[in-house]
């Protein structure tokens, strides 16, 4: 099916008021600005127009654990669907299921249902497998029962899960037993490697890059802090060469002028929007639970009944309007932090992540207040909030 829109086009460096976008077959076939392109065609009868908001890349969010009331560790086929739908409905076309720190049974359990659940919503590119392999003192919401060292022998039986186009992301502390083993096993195989629920110095940091590492987990939430005379993991993260970083932009998990730091050092071509988001995101305050501790959600926030932090509620909509909003980014600059960016990390450029010929046609149609009113994956209508 052929699809036309007419409206202001977000690009990662700029957005075109007058622009015209193409899509057939599911990929994207002409993007032209009309003012500018000498050879871009006239509009077509039927083409949609969107008069007030624009056209923009469907978001892409390498670390989320749930939505719509599932997890993905519930293992169950269901609650991958509902998960999926929700953040589709909030701009999300593509997505890396996220597990939590579990006995490894039950962490093949989750593998398997994300693979027996039916293709709706979101696109799930692969995995994000956060724990077990952390360190105990920033544990954060993860289970301390099956907190564990580092094992080779576990992850070959992960990846053996599966599919041969899966991504996969392995959150891990690089100080912990058996871990430069396992980064150099992993980054072999393809995998991203990040660090995340650490407490590595910075020569740990430097040591864990060197093995493999190449991205941070939710930056300055559940790591060793920045000090002048010991940089610790987040002063690694904004320094080293060849590292990419992820925020979770709630305004709950990190300060705005904390957003702005990461941006400025790390510049935002290397930074990724995230949400961290559990069971909750999309149905408001109430009980709930994460890895299987208790959890209240309250204005916005996630927490343990200790009062940690627990994942959040956020969505990859309301992401790119705080980093518009509360951290004073440019559209273009925000909207690449949810789309171009993470499919640069994931290898996926060539194929997600902007408006370009070529691309699959994952396209959001955004009122003149970033809100999601159309969500189209793979050239098809998902969701129509008009």
């Amino acid at each position: 099916m052929q699809r036309w829109l007419k409206g202001a086009l977000i690009l990662p460096d700029r957005v075109v008021p007058n622009g015209l976008l193409a899509c057939e077959d599911g990929r994207i076939t002409g993007v032209w600005d009309l003012e500018a392109d000498a050879g871009a065609p006239a509009v077509p009868d039927g083409a949609e127009v969107v008069e007030r908001g624009y056209i923009a890349p469907g978001y892409i969010d390498i670390h989320v654990h749930g939505g719509g009331g599932g997890d993905f560790m519930d293992a169950d086929p269901e609650a991958v669907v509902a998960i999926t739908t929700c953040h589709a409905r909030h701009g999300t076309t593509g997505l890396l299921a996220t597990t939590l720190t579990a006995p490894e049974e039950e962490l093949i359990r989750a593998f398997r249902a994300v693979k027996a659940a039916p293709r709706r919503g979101a696109q799930i590119l692969g995995f994000h497998v956060e724990g077990p392999f952390i360190n105990m003192q920033y544990k954060g919401a993860q289970n301390p029962a099956y907190v564990r060292s580092a094992s080779v022998a576990e992850i070959d039986r992960w990846l053996a899960e599966g599919r041969p186009d899966d991504r996969w992301h392995v959150t891990l502390a690089p100080e912990i037993e058996g871990a430069l083993e396992a980064i150099r096993h992993l980054a072999g195989r393809g995998a991203v490697v990040s660090a995340g629920h650490t407490d590595c110095t910075y020569d740990q940091l430097k040591a864990g890059v060197e093995a493999g590492v190449s991205h941070v987990t939710h930056l300055f939430n559940a790591m060793r802090g920045l000090h002048h005379r010991e940089p610790g993991t987040v002063g690694g993260a904004l320094s080293l060469p060849g590292v990419t970083v992820e925020i979770i932009a709630d305004g709950v998990h990190v300060h705005p002028a904390s957003m702005q730091v990461a941006v400025r050092a790390r510049g935002a071509e290397n930074v990724l929007l995230v949400t961290d988001a559990m069971r909750a995101a999309g149905l408001g305050d109430g009980e709930f639970t994460l890895g299987g501790l208790p959890v209240t959600v309250k204005d916005g926030a996630a927490r343990l009944h200790s009062g940690a932090l627990a994942g959040s509620v956020l969505t990859m909509e309301r992401g790119v309007q705080n980093l518009v909003d509360m951290v004073g980014l440019d559209l273009p600059t925000a909207v690449a932090m949810a789309s171009l960016h993470p499919a640069r990390r994931l290898g996926l450029e060539a194929r997600k992540g902007s408006l370009a010929v070529g691309k699959d046609a994952d396209l959001l149609i955004l009122d003149d207040k970033l809100e999601v009113m159309t969500t189209i994956i793979g050239g098809e209508v998902f969701y129509d909030a008009r």
